[in-house]
């Protein structure tokens, strides 16, 4: 069989309408996520006893369970639950919200307890509230060592939207399989859907190595 350019010629304004929704998704969701994150990792970091085993219950939670199950239960179960109706999109980001967040938690406790203690002492010492010596001294150090960790869950969150086409969202997996189903070239269809991928996480990758290179620690 021949490879048709011309079906990824034709095929191509729906992919990049796909690319658009999956990268949507995963800003959005990356962007809650380090919300959440940044809240857990430093409860887990500095918080108390029930702060910690508050976090550490999150953490477990959702790193013990796969995505594609916390996803149908958002969508399928959460409605049955509390009466929520969800519709499939605002699913798709919440998933990638509180999947990445607890991943981030972990990247950012660790970086928060690998920064020396003695700053952090000398900042209490200085009179310096602990927000103040956690959001000048501590956060700006932490931070620059989450970043490799960080690009890589970045990625996977990424990648990872190509599991909500069993909720039915119009993401880049998806319309590659509404295409494929009608023009029966796999070949040509998930070569163009690969390649979208490339471009996407090879822009992030890209971004994130600038980043590191110019907060790089000396």
């Amino acid at each position: 069989m021949e490879f048709d350019w011309s079906v990824i010629a034709d095929a191509m304004p729906t992919l990049l309408s796909g690319a658009r929704v999956t990268i949507l998704i995963t800003l959005v969701g990356l962007a809650g996520g380090m919300i959440l994150g940044v809240v857990a990792g430093t409860m887990r970091a500095y918080g108390g006893v029930i702060l910690n085993a508050i976090a550490l219950a999150y953490i477990e939670l959702i790193r013990g369970t796969p995505m594609l199950v916390q996803v149908m239960f958002i969508y399928f179960a959460l409605p049955m639950l509390a009466n929520i109706r969800v519709d499939p999109l605002s699913a798709a980001i919440t998933a990638i919200m509180i999947n990445a967040g607890a991943y981030i938690a972990e990247i950012v406790r660790g970086a928060l307890l690998s920064v020396n203690k003695g700053l952090r002492e000398a900042g209490l010492a200085l009179g310096l509230p602990t927000w103040k010596v956690l959001f000048y001294i501590i956060g700006p150090l932490a931070f620059r060592r989450m970043i490799p960790p960080l690009g890589n869950q970045f990625i996977i969150s990424l990648k990872d939207t190509s599991l909500f086409i069993v909720i039915g969202v119009a993401e880049l997996t998806r319309q590659g399989q509404d295409i494929m189903s009608t023009t029966f070239r796999a070949v040509e269809v998930w070569s163009a859907v690969a390649i979208l991928y490339l471009v996407m996480t090879g822009v992030m990758t890209l971004v994130l190595r600038v980043t590191e290179k110019r907060m790089r620690i000396l």
